[in-house]
């Protein structure tokens, strides 16, 4: 009987325990995902001629005069992905030229320890017309500094230095906080229009999830035709 009692006891004991250490899960989860929801940017208000896919200062790769067709990338300089998918819009421009506007958005992964540096140090060449240049040497270089736990800040420094860009200029918005906030607008606007991963492309506002460089042809001459 005693035994019984005892085994009745230490079930109850242990229900106690495990209850406890679900509820202080459920807490801890919930505190992240709020932190997670407060440190999420928001995205800024859309002005005439914005959308968010497409903003005033978004880098456009190249413009179409008749603006009937947008390619937009939402892109991160240390994803392998994206830079797989490099060489397929470089070729995609070259076959729609005057034809397609291409336009590159930043959305740096947290868990990519230098994209979010890569990002800006690619805005701060855009700030001596150098965007596309330094766009494609990040791509070009990226398994020299990606996948690294180590600040990358003297190799972007050195791509600057390369391009012949004023590097006082260059270093000062490099570190300026207004150029993360830049990167952090375009950010937001991924989030909004459900960017989880990258590369993640919308044509003419519809995502696309093409599986090779047939699927995106076909994508933009129905698009053309259209």
């Amino acid at each position: 009987m005693r035994e019984q009692e005892e085994r009745a006891r230490r079930r109850n004991k242990n229900l106690a325990v495990s209850l406890t250490v679900i509820g202080v899960f459920v807490v801890v989860l919930a505190a992240v995902f709020v932190v997670n929801r407060l440190s999420a940017p928001e995205p800024a208000a859309v002005a005439a001629g914005e959308s968010q896919y497409v903003r005033a200062d978004s880098h456009k790769l190249q413009t179409a005069a008749d603006g009937k067709v947008t390619l937009v990338e939402f892109l991160d300089f240390e994803c392998e992905a994206c830079r797989a998918a490099f060489p397929v819009v470089e070729d995609l421009r070259k076959q729609y030229a005057g034809k397609v506007t291409f336009v590159a958005r930043y959305f740096p992964l947290p868990g990519h320890f230098n994209a979010e540096r890569a990002a800006r140090a690619v805005e701060a060449a855009a700030g001596q017309g150098n965007f596309e240049a330094m766009y494609q040497r990040m791509y070009e270089t990226q398994t020299q500094w990606g996948e690294k736990q180590v600040p990358a800040d003297d190799v972007f420094r050195g791509f600057a230095k390369k391009l012949g860009l004023d590097m006082t200029a260059w270093e000062k918005a490099y570190n300026d906080p207004a150029t993360l906030e830049r990167i952090k607008k375009d950010v937001a606007d991924g989030q909004a229009l459900g960017v989880t991963g990258t590369p993640t492309f919308f044509l003419n506002g519809q995502r696309l999830q093409p599986q090779s460089e047939a699927d995106f042809k076909a994508a933009i001459d129905a698009a053309l035709a259209g």
